[in-house]
């Protein structure tokens, strides 16, 4: 059953690319009917007259309610519809036009329903056009912004809903799994970047990973791309479909891990430090190998932040107590596990991905046992140490920290656990 489309303006010219691309071969294919009406057919007088003053005063046209009654009269009240009406009408002032809203749109045309797109000009349309048909039962009016900005008329954004419904219709594009994968799915993330042939242009090189052949590998980097370009973008995406999950990792972990790892590490590091130092520290003890090893150790505790199934942070507990004599010296008795690491990549610092990864962690030490966790800050990172005093840790001393060949001055930070943690948050193994 094919449902239609019906585009009302004082300017049908402008809707001619309607016949290009794929909805024009999905119009003459027979996959969509789509059909643009000029609203002045519906005048009555000789200069065909679509506007007036507006009542009231004030700049500009308004166009008349009683040309636009006559037009959508016809176009849509000659249509059987089974699956109902919904009469658009662009305009600034309406809901934001979604992905969603094109699917939802998608399926009433799939099910023989019909799409009326009135296109304003001037000031608008006179406001009882929209209250009048809203009354009529077999009719959903909906006024609907493309964004926050203003046009000359509703045209442009009659383009933009035709496009946008008639690529979702079943055969109108020939990989339905693009329609998966790409911005504003069902995952509510932007989508990855893509590339194509030559592998290396102007100096820059396709991604490793995307010509390795390990289809897992390239599953977890495009979701992990994604999700960080969502973050950078459009951060309130992330906040409105995909709040952050923590779970203890596990070995297929590994890969992920070091590749936040690799990306905070030097985040956490003095300005000043030499990135040959901080790639050397990653190297030995924050790549892959090394952290599977942790994952194997009966001492070790990893647990990462996972966003729209992508890692973006991981902490790990070192359980027991201090060896380090300068540490041991300043922590209590109690002082059970070093909260090693805790790191997050810097696009979701404003998120709540952090303070999840934080919480999780602790109540993960306080599951084992653990009465007090410590910690080594770098005494230049004030950033970090405002994150930790938020999280209840409270400066007890100093120690010294070598990275390469740099030995930089740490404060260490102690937390107890038992009186001030919350019951019931815990991190959970898949």
């Amino acid at each position: 059953m094919t449902g239609r489309i019906d585009i009302v303006s004082i300017f049908p010219g402008y809707l001619a690319p309607l016949e290009l691309s794929l909805v024009g071969k999905a119009r003459q294919d027979g996959l969509l009917d789509v059909t643009v009406h000029d609203l002045r057919d519906w005048t009555s007088d000789r200069h065909r007259t679509v506007d007036d003053t507006p009542f009231g005063g004030g700049a500009g046209m308004v166009m008349r309610p009683d040309v636009w009654g006559h037009a959508l009269d016809e176009v849509l009240g000659e249509q059987d519809t089974p699956a109902g009406q919904s009469l658009l009408i662009p305009t600034p002032a309406g809901e934001r036009f979604t992905q969603a809203m094109a699917e939802e749109l998608a399926l009433q045309v799939c099910a023989g329903g019909q799409l009326a797109i009135a296109c304003g000009r001037y000031e608008g349309i006179d406001a009882r056009v929209a209250e009048h048909y809203a009354e009529q039962e077999h009719v959903t009016v909906r006024e609907v912004s493309i964004g926050d900005y203003v046009l000359n008329g509703g045209e442009v954004a009659a383009l933009v809903i035709t496009e946008a419904v008639a690529r979702l219709l079943p055969g109108v594009i020939g990989n339905p799994q693009s329609l998966v994968e790409e911005s504003h799915g069902s995952a509510g993330l932007l989508e990855y970047p893509v590339y194509t042939k030559p592998p290396s242009w102007r100096g820059l090189e396709v991604p490793e990973v995307l010509r390795s052949g390990d289809h897992g590998r390239i599953g977890t980097w495009r979701r992990s791309r994604a999700v960080e370009r969502t973050a950078r973008r459009r951060p309130d995406l992330l906040v409105r479909h995909a709040p952050p999950q923590v779970r203890l990792a596990k070995g297929v972990d590994a890969e992920a891990v070091a590749d936040v790892a690799a990306r905070t590490f030097a985040l956490a590091c003095p300005p000043d430090l030499p990135a040959a130092d901080a790639e050397a520290f990653v190297a030995e003890h924050l790549d892959a190998v090394a952290l599977r090893r942790a994952l194997r150790a009966r001492d070790r505790v990893l647990l990462v932040a996972e966003v729209a199934g992508a890692v973006v942070g991981y902490s790990m507990l070192a359980l027991g107590h201090p060896e380090a004599a300068d540490v041991r010296a300043v922590v209590s008795e109690d002082a059970g596990a070093e909260l090693s690491k805790c790191y997050v990549l810097p696009e979701h610092h404003r998120s709540p991905v952090a303070a999840e990864l934080m919480t999780a962690t602790l109540a993960e030490a306080q599951r084992r046992g653990v009465q007090s966790v410590w910690l080594g800050v770098n005494q230049a990172n004030e950033r970090a140490q405002r994150f930790y005093r938020k999280h209840g840790f409270a400066r007890v001393g100093a120690r010294r920290f070598t990275v390469g060949t740099r030995v930089e001055a740490d404060y260490v930070m102690e937390r107890t656990l038992a009186p001030q943690i919350s019951p019931g948050r815990r991190a959970v193994a898949d």
